[in-house]
């Protein structure tokens, strides 16, 4: 039995996961502060949930023991830098430690389209450079170095960089959609930001085929996950109104905020309870297209045709 460990199996993205790898033939281990947090996966067959810390070094040491593959899927969007590094870099540094002591052959690091492990400190938010530095950290310890004794022979590692991810229950579309129900006017900052959206389904079954074509002499492989169509952020935002019918199809005005506003717009966001929805550092990010560079293979070279933004997002949000 082919067994693997979820780290984030219990978000958006990692449900999908879980359930492309149950199908796939893998044992699967998801661990979660609470169980209560993974209802949505805990009837899966061949799915086991435990209740582990993964920010706590030695437990997570102890949980990966067993495993022949770890899929990582933990970030943040939003947060201090310290919080940033705490996600981004410091639980990589100890997912590499813990691989190496396990002696875990694959390893599936999901980051983010923009990063960099050669130039993180040339990115422009907190965001992009901590995802960049724990690339850096994992393609090291998959090379041998850095996570283990001496003589480590490393593991294999495939690192996907998707554009920002859509799917029925997304933060992304959804919340779009749902602000044209309340508001007359919707202020938009970084309206003219360009992305390549791609399915959530599609990056699940990236994850599942990268775990199926382990290959030393590929490794480590970077893969942009990304859409076949690139679109603004103001064009995101009338497909989100079209589709769940907002206006009659046609949406609510869209007012575009320059900058200095857009960082006053930032900064009371900010102050709100709950977790914002726009923040400086989001803003950072925005100032690099989130497009593909073209510099690496797409989901193609997994098999993966990447289906298109608009039908999947009408059945959802309509």
């Amino acid at each position: 039995m082919k067994n693997v460990i979820v780290l984030g199996g219990t978000g958006f993205v990692g449900r999908h996961v879980c359930e492309k790898l149950v199908r796939a033939g893998w044992k699967v281990t998801v661990p979660t502060r609470r169980r209560s947090n993974a209802q949505a996966i805990q009837h899966l067959p061949g799915l086991s949930v435990v209740e582990v810390n993964v920010h706590d070094a030695q437990a997570l040491t102890e949980a990966v023991q067993g495993h022949s593959a770890l899929v990582n899927l933990v970030a943040i969007l939003h947060g201090t830098l310290a919080e940033f590094e705490r996600v981004h870099v410091a639980l990589v540094h100890s997912i590499a430690q813990a691989c190496a002591a396990a002696g875990v052959k694959q390893v599936v690091h999901v980051s983010a389209l923009g990063a960099d492990a050669l130039q993180p400190q040339t990115l422009p938010s907190m965001y992009l450079r901590t995802k960049s530095e724990g690339e850096a950290v994992l393609i090291q310890a998959a090379q041998g170095a850095g996570a283990g004794p001496a003589g480590q022979a490393g593991f294999d590692l495939s690192i996907l960089r998707p554009s920002v991810i859509f799917g029925a229950g997304d933060k992304f579309l959804t919340v779009f959609a749902k602000l044209q129900k309340l508001l007359p006017v919707l202020p938009l900052a970084g309206a003219a930001a360009r992305f390549q959206p791609v399915w959530v389904q599609d990056v699940a079954q990236a994850v599942e085929r990268c775990l199926g074509v382990a290959s030393k002499e590929a490794s480590p492989r970077i893969i942009e996950a990304v859409g076949p169509e690139v679109f603004t952020l103001r064009q995101l935002v009338q497909i989100a109104a079209r589709c769940a019918g907002v206006g009659g199809g046609f949406g609510r005005p869209v007012l575009a905020l320059p900058d200095w506003v857009a960082r006053m717009q930032a900064t009371l966001m900010s102050l709100a309870p709950g977790e914002p929805v726009l923040t400086h550092d989001n803003l950072d990010s925005m100032k690099v297209d989130n497009v593909a560079t073209g510099r690496f293979p797409h989901l193609a070279s997994l098999g993966i045709t990447a289906r298109a933004l608009p039908p999947i997002a009408e059945e959802y949000l309509s």
